[in-house]
């Protein structure tokens, strides 16, 4: 499905900024693998994936629009709900958790909100509410994406944000093609350095690309033109513009048919994004790593368990 695509802006906040407890804060970088858990159907329990598996973090999709420029997970849900309890759950057994704002489908905060200061304090009632040391927009499809003016407005946000939270980290996710990001990815990256939007990690979801074929090494090229074109705009060396870029992987069959990342594919992406230092490695989603829920034969969280071992 579609949904299963996202562009991921994580936006990490100093403990300081919104009350969080330091122990949460010294104990899990949020940011740096986080595998996507969605809050309808059932999901799993992540106390006990973090037992399972090793995981200390996850990125909880989604938080949408409840219609207007105000969010809600799901877009029906209360920020202070269930989901929350979830997310006190994960911090108790010493992990912590990222909310995901955006995904393909439903009514989007970036273009609902009229401006950039609205959405900025939708994202902050976010931030507040679960007293997050991370957000990621996931920014897709045609409504957020590959839309100028909404592309605009939520790097604008983003500026606001680190603003008003010092400290603040960002990572962008977005769409790619098998050499890097397509046209409206390079100008999200270029506009963002343009209007002084301070993003800290730029990733990319390497999936989706054709019928099949080899899925490390296309995730592998990709993931380096995205490293070259934040080389290129920041001005950076590989190896700092690696240690800038992050991917997030679609666990078994992806949206395409005959597309398939396979456990052994897996874990030789998060090898290599080990060897070169890359910021996140993420896949969508934990609610399919299970044999036969992502279309494959395979371990109970063997994903999951090859995330953990992704260490920056």
């Amino acid at each position: 499905m579609k949904i299963m695509r996202r562009i991921l802006v994580a936006v990490a906040v100093a403990s300081a900024t919104v009350g969080l407890a330091p122990a949460a804060q010294a104990a899990v970088n949020p940011v740096l693998a986080a595998p996507y858990l969605y809050q309808w159907s059932n999901p799993p329990n992540p106390v006990s994936v973090m037992n399972a598996t090793g995981i200390k973090s996850f990125t909880l999709a989604f938080v949408l629009s409840n219609g207007n420029c105000n969010p809600a997970w799901d877009g029906n849900r209360s920020l202070t709900g269930s989901d929350i309890t979830r997310v006190n759950q994960i911090r108790a057994a010493g992990g912590d958790a990222i909310p995901s704002i955006g995904g393909w489908s439903g009514n989007k905060l970036g273009s609902t909100c009229s401006n950039s200061t609205a959405l900025a304090a939708a994202y902050q009632k976010v931030i507040n509410a679960g007293k997050f040391t991370a957000i990621d927009l996931d920014i897709e499809n045609t409504d957020e994406f590959q839309n100028a003016t909404v592309q605009d407005r939520i790097l604008g946000a983003v500026k606001i944000i680190k603003q008003n939270n010092p400290g603040v980290r960002v990572v962008i996710t977005i769409g790619t093609t098998t050499s890097g990001p397509d046209s409206w990815g390079n100008r999200i990256i270029e506009r963002a350095k343009a209007i002084g939007a301070p993003v800290d990690v730029w990733a990319v979801m390497p999936f989706d690309f054709s019928s099949g074929g080899d899925m490390v090494g296309k995730t592998k090229s990709a993931v380096t033109g995205l490293k070259n074109k934040v080389k290129s705009v920041y001005g950076l060396s590989d190896d700092a513009a690696f240690r800038r870029s992050g991917l997030s992987s679609m666990n078994g069959h992806t949206d395409n048919s005959g597309e398939v990342v396979t456990v052994a594919n897996f874990k030789s992406i998060v090898s290599w994004a080990n060897s070169v230092h890359l910021a996140r490695v993420s896949f969508w989603a934990l609610n399919r790593d299970c044999n036969n829920c992502a279309g494959i034969s395979q371990g109970l969280y063997d994903f999951t368990k090859a995330n953990a071992a992704f260490t920056g």
